[in-house]
């Protein structure tokens, strides 16, 4: 399977430009609902649409590059963050994710302080200097930042439990360390040209539309492989390496197709799934500051809720880390390659 990753590369761009696709992937292709043995192309659309109702250019083909096509309904991609005033998505009753806890452990309610709440994927050490540290996800940790924007920094205060649990300063566990930098499909400009040009249509939109703004975006056509962020422990005796209803991780282990997996999170709890796609590029919606697509992700059966991004997702026979759980629908979970991640932030479990 790891052989037809090219093919993703090449037909991606295409494909996710068509009616309803949100993302292209490696797996096997369905039968009335079965998985055959045929490795095929899999596109992800927000929903299905006889042929027969879109136009030929949105149509899917159904061989590319020799290989079987397939189609799959996973509706549409976004960040498992609980929004700001959502009420009912509480910790399973017979848990302690949501309240303060020295040590925490992962699966734990966590977040940047101007964040919402997410969960606490695993302790990690910094590869060169050993010092141990909070792994989650940078829309978790540090609060979907691109590293340019403003919206985080490094040594910002990490809280546990998040905002959204009654965290406060009193509850800071760790400080912002690093993190992969979220580049999103359009930005806010930035260049003074384009400001001023800016500028000058609201004046002259206002004197026939004054109800009306214009705002410049940026399109950065950019890529990301990861959605991962670090925090280092302000005292490292806060922080023990177990998640919360699974136990210690033992490894990392490289994705396949069918791979049971699991993973435990602060809204949902210890949930089981399988994985279904590899090397999948996915368009995942950040909510108020737009999309970005990630690439080389996994896709996963619906294992998660709003609050468990960030969770550690490891293999059900042996505890191996898979990934970190970041996005996701109700029919879908999309989890970023642990190998990217330890890689990128220089990290080891």
């Amino acid at each position: 399977m790891e052989e037809l990753k090219p093919l993703v590369d090449r037909h991606s761009h295409h494909l996710m430009s068509r009616a309803n696709v949100v993302g292209v992937g490696l797996g096997y292709k369905e039968s009335a609902g079965r998985r055959t043995d045929t490795k095929a192309i899999v596109i992800l659309v927000s929903r299905k649409i006889h042929p027969s109702r879109l136009r030929r250019v949105d149509i899917v083909p159904k061989t590319l590059s020799a290989i079987r096509t397939d189609v799959i309904e996973v509706g549409d991609l976004h960040l498992l963050l609980p929004p700001a005033g959502e009420a009912g998505l509480s910790a399973p009753a017979d848990s302690d994710r949501t309240i303060r806890v020295r040590p925490a452990c992962p699966g734990v309610s966590v977040g940047h302080y101007q964040v919402t709440a997410g969960t606490f994927g695993a302790l990690v050490h910094d590869a060169e200097t050993g010092v141990p540290m909070i792994l989650s996800n940078n829309h978790v940790l540090a609060n979907i930042t691109d590293g340019r924007d403003g919206r985080a920094k490094t040594g910002d205060p990490v809280y546990q439990p998040g905002r959204y649990d009654g965290g406060t300063a009193d509850d800071t566990i760790a400080h912002l360390e690093r993190f992969a930098p979220i580049v999103r499909d359009a930005a806010d400009e930035t260049c003074p040209i384009a400001r001023g040009a800016e500028r000058l249509g609201n004046y002259l939109l206002r004197l026939a539309f004054p109800a009306h703004q214009m705002k410049l975006t940026r399109r950065s056509g950019g890529q990301n492989l990861v959605d991962a962020a670090v925090a280092t422990l302000i005292n490292p005796d806060d922080a023990i390496g177990a998640i919360l209803g699974i136990g210690p991780v033992t490894g990392v282990v490289a994705p396949t197709p069918d791979l049971k997996i699991m993973k435990s999170g602060r809204t949902s709890g210890a949930t089981k799934g399988e994985v279904r796609l590899i090397g999948a590029s996915v368009r995942i919606g950040l909510g108020d500051v737009g999309s970005a697509v990630f690439t080389d992700q996994i896709v996963t059966t619906a294992i998660a809720q709003p609050g468990d991004s960030g969770s550690l997702v490891v293999t059900q026979d042996g505890h191996q880390a898979v990934g970190l759980l970041s996005a996701g629908s109700a029919q879908a979970s999309i989890v970023s390659r642990m190998d990217n991640v330890l890689e990128i932030l220089g990290l080891v479990l």
